[in-house]
């Protein structure tokens, strides 16, 4: 075992505002005068400096990434009922859980890993995907499939001597993710990509994961017994990750100067840790367990044992070290990973270091609860943290100030073009538009046999894209599970509540297009930084309109994640919440295509158009700024919940295709991709408004639907009061788009096909 050296006293007490503020800084603890001034307070009542261990485990716990000081208030505010009789756990452990019938749940959770992505993309996005697989270990759960929402700056963007360029962030998240998910054996199913110059220093790693349970055997993430050994599982505790939720809770400033920050990934040594922790879990050997992930173990345990209402003594010198001469305050809260804490009752021991010496997987006896409510850890013998658990880890909570700066603003409309065809291959040649394909087959999304649907789908090596991707849960009732990630971070920037509605509206219509019912959602949300009034009021917006989409359609709101502090000097991320939304499909059979797989299929439009550009990317490519941004009709978009789901299980939907960015001509042009069959369509009885507003829009809740031309009675009547409107025939090999009789673009599949393949090849 591998010792480092003594703790230090660290002279507080007497000190002035200015004092403590140059404190925080020389060690990094990313604390502000006023939080520096609370500790001094809590040591004056212990009659105590601090130790170098103490006041870095509490830099730890207060911090933004670990306490959600700015955000928590909101977050209870308006998703504390968000919830249904089906949710088992939410809100309160390391994932959730949610019942898929009556014996088994699936666990889900969505994480960012976004500074450290910035620094160093290919360790910080790999590194993204390690933690949230744990995040669903740690609840017992086998993780089954994995989901990503990447965001980047301007394709052109060079770099400059802070951050690199566009293309190298691109490269290494992508290689990050596809090394890691594809090591472990863990198929990568769905996500999304965006771009926007606004990512330029500040790329968005968003990586989510789903497992499957037996409800029975959910492990919590607490203990509340005393007497139990503490146990440390996986990967060894080095240097890498010091700092990592102090350096997340605060701007970017300087490009790689915060390189320490970033954590190590190692798939190999995660994979038969995951086998092992399944198998103690499935012989009962574990009765809490977490994740050390942002805070180390400095989190973990803390968080493990206030849980349940115990205390723990912890002998730091029995860790096991990557390397010579760590401190004793970076053994605390380095975030290395691969690492797991269980709690173990002692007459188990022998039984658990048998399977871990079986799966080659190192581990040590750390510690133990203990009667009280103060952690206590001893270095050497020597005492170094003793510490009250309640003000430790109950964190802090703020009602920043928030200020709407934005004025009203006009809506403009772009000159319409006299031929819509060389437009329409502009729109599928834009990176927000294009074909994901170059990325999505560099993830391995069959592994483990379970992926009904992928993230592409169609005939073979023709195939477009998926607007959600479906898994067999391995249960007996063989119950399907639709999953997709994204946002709208051009609609939310314009109008951050009702932006933030189209991210959930959005997620439930490609639930919908795959045949599943929306059934849970979990958000994550990317802003800047939180002392900035205009960023401030985004983010409350934001979660305001997810919650009032969230309750109009009964979803729960299971798990999240904020992540703040998206800035580069004085410049702020474009507000961008990320739904990750899950849905069920009792016969997976039933489920629908993505894309025309007939010739002389009739094609339908559901729902009514919204006729305004605002927001679109059509709008944003003209250099317009967007004006306001309507609601999306939650009317209208709790019919189309209520009635797809019957009309898919009678057999009598073909394909269906969400229209949402780019609008209802680019969700054409996908839906030929899948086979090479093209069509011809009139949009001119779609609605009220101009040719380019009725191709390009991309508000209100429009589906395509695509069918044998004698079901449409059926689906009518199906359908109800939802607005359909019959517009063309699938056949040929050509998009042919007309409005009222006259063509507005007529190209063929084959030019479809190269413009929309081609949109990410510059960055590859």
């Amino acid at each position: 075992m591998v010792k480092g050296t003594s703790s230090k006293i660290i002279g507080m007490l007497g000190k002035d505002g200015s004092s403590l503020d140059k404190l925080s800084k020389r060690l990094g603890l990313s604390l502000s005068i006023e939080e520096m001034k609370l500790l001094q307070e809590y040591f004056a009542g212990e009659k105590r400096d601090p130790t170098d261990v103490e006041l870095n485990a509490m830099a730890q716990a207060w911090s933004e990434h670990c306490c959600y000081k700015s955000s928590k208030f909101y977050l209870k505010k308006y998703f504390r009922d968000l919830k249904r009789d089906y949710v088992y756990l939410a809100m309160e452990d390391d994932a959730a859980v949610v019942r898929l019938d009556d014996q088994f749940s699936y666990v889900l959770k969505m994480e960012s890993h976004n500074h450290p992505s910035a620094i160093e993309p290919y360790g910080g996005a790999a590194t993204g995907v390690g933690g949230i697989i744990r995040d669903i270990l740690c609840m017992g759960a086998q993780p089954v499939a994995l989901v990503d929402s990447l965001f980047f700056g301007d394709p052109a963007f060079a770099g400059d001597r802070t951050s690199m360029s566009t293309r190298s962030l691109f490269s290494g998240i992508v290689a990050g993710i596809r090394d890691y998910g594809n090591r472990v054996g863990i198929p990568t199913v769905s996500g999304s990509i965006y771009f926007h110059p606004s990512y330029n220093h500040n790329p968005l790693v968003n990586a989510g994961c789903l497992g499957i349970i037996r409800t029975s055997n959910v492990i919590r993430s607490k203990i509340s017994k005393t007497g139990y050994l503490l146990i440390i599982a996986g990967g060894r505790t080095g240097r890498d990750g010091i700092h990592g939720v102090n350096f997340a809770s605060r701007s970017i400033a300087h490009g790689r100067d915060d390189s320490r920050s970033v954590q190590l990934g190692n798939p190999i040594v995660e994979e038969p840790l995951i086998h092992a922790i399944l198998e103690a879990s499935d012989r009962g050997l574990i009765e809490g367990m977490k994740d050390l992930g942002g805070g180390g173990m400095s989190s973990a345990i803390g968080e493990l044992v206030h849980a349940g209402g115990v205390g723990a003594k912890i002998y730091l010198e029995k860790v096991l070290l990557k390397e010579e001469g760590m401190l004793p305050w970076e053994i605390w809260v380095s975030e290395s990973q691969e690492r797991m804490l269980l709690a173990v009752h002692p007459g188990r021991l022998e039984d658990i270091s048998g399977i871990f010496r079986l799966w080659d997987t190192e581990f040590s006896v750390v510690g133990e609860t203990v009667e009280g409510d103060r952690l206590v850890i001893t270095y050497n013998g020597e005492k170094v943290l003793d510490l009250d658990l309640e003000f430790m880890t109950s964190g802090l909570e703020y009602q920043r100030e928030a200020d709407e700066t934005r004025s009203p603003r006009k809506t403009l409309l772009p000159k319409e073009p006299a031929d819509f065809g060389p437009l329409l291959i502009e729109m599928l040649s834009d990176p927000n538009i294009g074909s994901r394909e170059p990325v999505v087959r560099q993830y391995d999304h069959t592994v483990r046999g379970s992926t009904l649907k992928g993230p592409l789908s169609g005939n073979p090596n023709i195939e477009g894209p998926s607007d959600s991707s479906l898994i067999l849960a391995q249960v007996p009732s063989g119950i399907g599970l639709a999953l997709t990630s994204g946002s709208r971070p051009l609609l939310v920037s314009a109008d951050p509540a009702n932006g933030s509605k189209y991210c959930v509206t959005e997620a439930a219509m490609n639930i919908l297009s795959s045949g599943a019912v929306p059934h849970s959602v979990v958000d994550c949300l990317n802003f800047g930084s939180p002392t900035d009034r205009h960023v401030m009021n985004e983010l409350i917006e934001s979660i305001r309109g997810i919650s009032e989409v969230c309750r109009d359609l009964s979803l729960p709101v299971v798990s999240g994640n904020v992540s703040l502090y998206n800035s580069y000097r004085e410049s702020h991320i474009i507000p961008t919440p990320v739904i990750m939304m899950v849905g069920l499909l009792d016969r997976p059979e039933k489920a629908v295509k993505q894309y025309l797989s007939r010739e002389g299929d009739a094609i339908f439009v559901a729902g009514n158009l919204v006729s305004s550009l605002n927001g679109s990317l059509y709008e944003h490519s003209r250099g317009i700024d967007p004006g306001n941004i309507d609601p999306p009709d939650m009317d209208e978009m709790r019919a189309f919940v209520s009635r797809i789901p019957g009309l898919v299980q009678k057999g009598v939907i073909d394909a269906m295709h969400d229209v949402s960015d780019g609008g209802l001509a680019t969700a054409l042009a996908e839906m030929c991709l899948g086979s090479g069959i093209g069509m011809k369509v009139d949009i001119g009885s779609t609605g009220y408004g101009t040719p380019s507003q009725k191709m390009f829009s991309e508000l209100g809740n429009r589906m395509i639907i695509v069918a044998d031309p004698s079901n449409e009675e059926i689906i009518r009547k199906g359908l109800g009061e939802l607005r359909l409107t019959r517009i063309g025939t699938s056949g040929g090999r050509e998009l042919e788009i007309l409005h009222n009789g006259v063509g507005l673009a007529k190209i063929s599949v084959d030019s479809v096909r190269k413009a929309h393949g081609g949109a990410l090849q510059a960055l590859l």
